[in-house]
């Protein structure tokens, strides 16, 4: 091991000095300075996994990133795909028809994540987290759907979901030009973020009206674009089938963002339209031999968010406020719902997936924020910067935008100002497409409040003053949400509602508001009259107060919508400090961005933004501590992982898979790793290779891949995906579900 660690610190000190350009003295004995914490509610101790990881190789090996002229890093747009790139190194070049089938092929789901057509009539696959949302809320106490898995053996047998929406690209049009005219020389940070969101409005309205499509306009390069993003949209999608969850998460937390893996991470929806499946032009042809091993592949999906063009004070920002605030609300939770859910089976049903997601957030950020503490990468970080601000130094034409990065700053020192109330009484965290609440008032009953009394009062603004949820062209999805028929469980509210209540009071103390909303009562005690005391379980009540005005849902005195506007004034002025403040942000970003066009040409791709992008990489294995590390892993692979473990959780086979062992082909592969540059939302996103067949679709990344938020490397940094030949081989031979094989392989009978 000492002279592992002593050949990777020499490799370490030769990529430093080759990225950062100084000599190798000075990329070593130069780490830039590291902000401490600040005090309060940003202070919680090193982070675990940053304990465990920080001396460890495989996170100083992040800083080979893209130092390569070979690297294949890059989320591109469908209208601006690397065809120059794949030309050069790949020898292919992707058809305009090619890429209209793919972005026409791929899904995103409103829930969080990806997915694919896979038949003509409209069958659709993605990961079994991705569809865990639905899974939980179509199950009851009867009905494990989560845990126990599901097969429509016909399609009578499908289960429509309660508020699941699908989205297909089908156009993009740059309307750059059109918002940043809106914006004129002059105007106050106020007047011009009103007058970005009133054009914005204008344009989703006229193409929403025109097309019927969901219209939204998107913002690339943090500001220095703005791209109209038209999707159809399904809202009838029933559930065709999911393995059980113990297959899809095969070894459970530990193995989470690890590798090798054994995890059949799928889950198959159908849409509908008018009452019968939908009939498809675009799906992906089934490929049941998956990939080879050093096949190029191309991943289709809607990655989340990435933080690779923020400047490096909004980076400092995010490793000294926003992760440590992120990681003690995930902590937070995660040990509230494993108290709840040891309980009872019931209890452990009800919370799963939001136990999930909050244990795979906590690492997920848990890593990030190791990557940013780094301090090697953190050089890498800042030399990126610094390489881009001299060649913009350099240009006379350019030299003015160098001020926009001060202005970053001050915007971003701002936004942290205003973070507590912000977060607390408008959104927790930024969200993309749908509803996030408040962290200081969780649970579905408050989520439906907010936005009876938001959607009423922002009904009677013009169209361009609304929040962009409200707009004309988004009411469709917001009633979707609204009008769910997720069940809710007093219970669960009541424990949700009551800690976030007492994070509430702990965070703000003896606050006129706190006391106001607590109403003179603890917070179980309030949580407990609020949840019992709503009428808005019922989607037939939602239903009616949605049809009222502002005056009419007041006179109604639902105490849970009299809470949600005692809290709405300060969130709105909380929210109205955020806009301003990004408004800023935008227009500096924006600077930033054309001078980064002009440096880099063609080179540049914008961060992710939940919306679809097109990645490729090669099928290959990597080197960790000295051990090749093999691109794929097989069937004999899952049964040797299981007896090391003598078959307990989270390593325990379903008895269907220990029924069948004896008629599978064992070296089928199950799993598989490539370079494709990924992240979070990437879940379900379909791999292709270059006949446009789909070979295996993307459900992880390695421990290694947690730092490409903010850092691209493909030294080991891997994507983890389930391998179609896999996914084949269990249907027929442990779910009997040959007819949905027969389907997904094209087989006609």
């Amino acid at each position: 091991m000492k002279s592992s660690r002593s050949s990777l610190r020499r490799l370490v000190r030769n990529i430093a000095a080759i990225y950062i350009g100084n000599s190798v003295e000075e990329a070593v004995s130069s780490p830039c300075k590291l902000v401490a914490l600040t005090p309060a509610l940003y202070d919680p101790p090193m982070p675990k996994l940053f304990r465990t990881f920080f001396w460890n190789p495989i996170f100083i090996l992040v800083l080979a990133m893209n130092s390569s002229a070979f690297a294949d890093e890059g989320m591109w747009l469908f209208n601006a795909p690397p065809l120059k790139q794949l030309k050069d190194k790949y020898q292919f070049e992707p058809t305009p028809q090619w890429l209209d089938h793919l972005q026409k092929s791929s899904i995103r789901f409103n829930s969080g994540g990806s997915g694919s057509f896979v038949s003509a009539n409209g069958l659709v696959i993605t990961n079994h987290h991705v569809g865990a949302d639905t899974l939980q809320k179509l199950g009851d106490a009867q009905h494990n759907y989560l845990r126990d898995g599901f097969y429509a053996r016909s399609q009578a047998d499908e289960i429509k979901s309660t508020d699941l929406e699908l989205n297909v690209l089908i156009s993009i049009e740059d309307v750059t030009a059109r918002v940043n005219g809106a914006v004129k020389s002059g105007m106050t940070n106020d007047q011009a973020s009103s007058a970005r969101n009133t054009v914005v409005a204008a344009i989703e309205k006229e193409s929403n009206d025109k097309t019927e499509l969901r219209s939204d306009v998107v913002t690339l390069y943090q500001g220095g674009a703005y791209h109209l993003y038209r999707y159809k949209r399904y809202d009838d999608v029933r559930l065709v089938f999911a393995p059980e969850q113990q297959m899809a998460f095969f070894g459970g937390d530990p193995d989470n963002f690890e590798y090798p893996r054994y995890d059949l991470d799928i889950c198959l929806f159908r849409v509908y339209e008018n009452g019968q499946p939908a009939k498809v032009d675009n799906f992906l042809k089934w490929n049941s031999h998956g990939p080879s091993d050093g096949e190029l592949t191309f991943v289709s999906g809607s990655p989340g968010k990435t933080d690779r063009q923020l400047t490096l004070d909004e980076l400092a920002d995010t490793r000294d406020r926003w992760l440590p605030y992120l990681l003690r609300m995930f902590n937070r939770r995660e040990v509230l719902e494993l108290s709840y859910s040891a309980r009872s089976f019931e209890n452990a049903r009800k919370a799963r997936d939001d136990l999930f997601g909050d244990q795979n957030n906590r690492k997920r950020y848990d890593g990030y924020l190791a990557g940013l503490v780094d301090p090697q990468i953190w050089s890498a970080l800042k030399a990126r910067e610094q390489k881009l601000r001299d060649a913009i130094g350099r240009d006379p034409k350019l030299r003015s935008t160098i001020a926009a990065y001060d202005r970053i700053k001050r915007a971003q020192a701002e936004i942290a100002k205003n973070a507590p109330v912000y977060n607390y009484l408008e959104q927790e965290r930024p969200s993309t497409v749908g509803y996030r609440g408040p962290r200081a008032l969780s649970g579905n009953l408050f989520k439906y409040a907010r936005l009876l009394m938001r959607a009423v009062d922002e009904r009677a603004k013009p169209n361009g003053e609304r929040i962009p949820m409200f707009r004309d062209s988004a009411h469709e999805s917001l009633e979707l949400e609204l009008f769910s028929t997720e069940p809710i469980h007093d219970d669960y509210e009541i424990l949700r509602l009551t800690d976030s209540l007492t994070d509430f009071a702990t965070q703000f103390g003896d606050n006129p508001l706190v006391k106001n909303v607590l109403a003179g009562k603890s917070p179980h005690a309030r949580a407990v009259e609020l949840v019992t005391g709503t009428k808005l379980k019922d989607v037939a009540v939602r239903k009616v107060l949605y049809g009222k005005d502002a005056a009419a849902l007041q006179a109604a005195h639902d105490p849970m919508i009299d809470v949600a506007r005692l809290i709405d004034r300060p969130a709105r002025d909380a929210r109205k400090i955020y806009d301003a403040q990004d408004e800023i942000r935008k227009q500096a970003y924006s600077e930033i961005a054309k001078a980064r066009f002009a440096v880099e040409a063609a080179s540049s791709h914008p961060d992710a933004t939940f919306t679809l992008r097109l990645s490729y990489g090669r099928v290959r294995g990597y080197e960790q501590d000295g051990k090749q590390i093999p691109a794929f892993t097989d069937f004999a692979g899952l049964y040797q992982r299981s007896a090391e473990h003598d078959n307990k959780p989270p390593f325990d086979l379903p008895q269907p898979w220990i029924d069948r062992k004896g008629s599978l082909e064992l070296s089928t592969h199950f799993d598989f790793v490539s370079d494709a540059d990924i992240i979070g939302g990437n879940s379900g996103s379909p791999v292709v290779n270059k006949a446009n067949e789909f070979v295996g679709i993307i459900f992880d990344g390695n421990i290694q891949s947690l730092v490409l938020d903010c850092i691209y490397t493909d030294t080991q940094a891997r994507a983890v995906s389930v391998d179609s030949a896999a996914i084949i081989e269990a249907l027929r031979k442990v779910y009997d579900a040959g007819a949905l094989a027969d389907e997904l392989e094209g087989v006609t009978k």
